[in-house]
């Protein structure tokens, strides 16, 4: 069972409508009990990163969720604000995140392009891994972002995408699995990758 995340700043129902429509396990989960029984975790979101780091440690579950993915490798994907809490800090509000991974979250200068990014764009996969199978060297994929991560640790990187310079859109560590632009509203390549994630969880990747 896939748990899909569903917190106050997130957009779970709709990742958890993508998993149905591909006939994947899942549901929606906000508690520390739920989240132990699951083979894999989600972690969507939209908005800001202090409110996503406020409203995961209101609901009382953020250390299960550490402790499964740190601590017993499951597999993680985290998506648009879900990327960024991962790291260190973030621009957003000057606010510390959950620091998963070393490096921080900058935003976009307003005077090279247009602040939010929204709509369709490139992403250029830099190194192979099981979640892009079936996929092109590189993919249109749909953001809505201010802001974007850049890690300390380069070798991470799995995408990255032109926007007013090449930025990091997705990122690849251990047994998580990140992406700058929203998977679940992404069509038939945001699919794929939700089955490859499904088949990982499912130890068959």
């Amino acid at each position: 069972m896939i748990g899909v995340i569903d917190y106050k700043a997130g957009n779970g129902p709709s990742v958890l409508n993508a998993l149905n429509n591909l006939n994947i396990e899942a549901s929606l989960v906000s508690t520390s009990e739920q989240i132990e029984g699951l083979s894999a975790i989600i972690l969507p979101g939209v908005g800001s990163a202090e409110a996503t780091v406020s409203s995961l440690k209101e609901m009382n579950c953020l250390n299960a969720i550490e402790h499964m993915v740190l601590n017993r490798g499951l597999p993680f994907m985290g998506i648009c604000i879900g990327l960024q809490v991962l790291f260190e800090h973030s621009e957003e509000g000057d606010v510390d995140c959950l620091g998963w991974i070393h490096g921080s979250v900058k935003k976009f200068s307003e005077r090279a392009v247009r602040v939010p990014q929204i709509g369709w764009n490139e992403a250029c996969f830099t190194q192979s891994h099981p979640i892009l199978n079936g996929l092109n060297k590189s993919e249109y994929f749909y953001f809505v972002n201010s802001y974007y991560v850049e890690p300390n640790d380069k070798s991470i990187i799995l995408a990255e995408t032109e926007y007013g310079g090449k930025f990091c859109s997705m990122i690849s560590y251990k047994n998580i699995i990140a992406s700058q632009f929203h998977i679940e509203k992404s069509g038939v390549v945001g699919l794929k990758i939700l089955r490859n994630f499904g088949l990982i969880a499912g130890g068959n990747l």
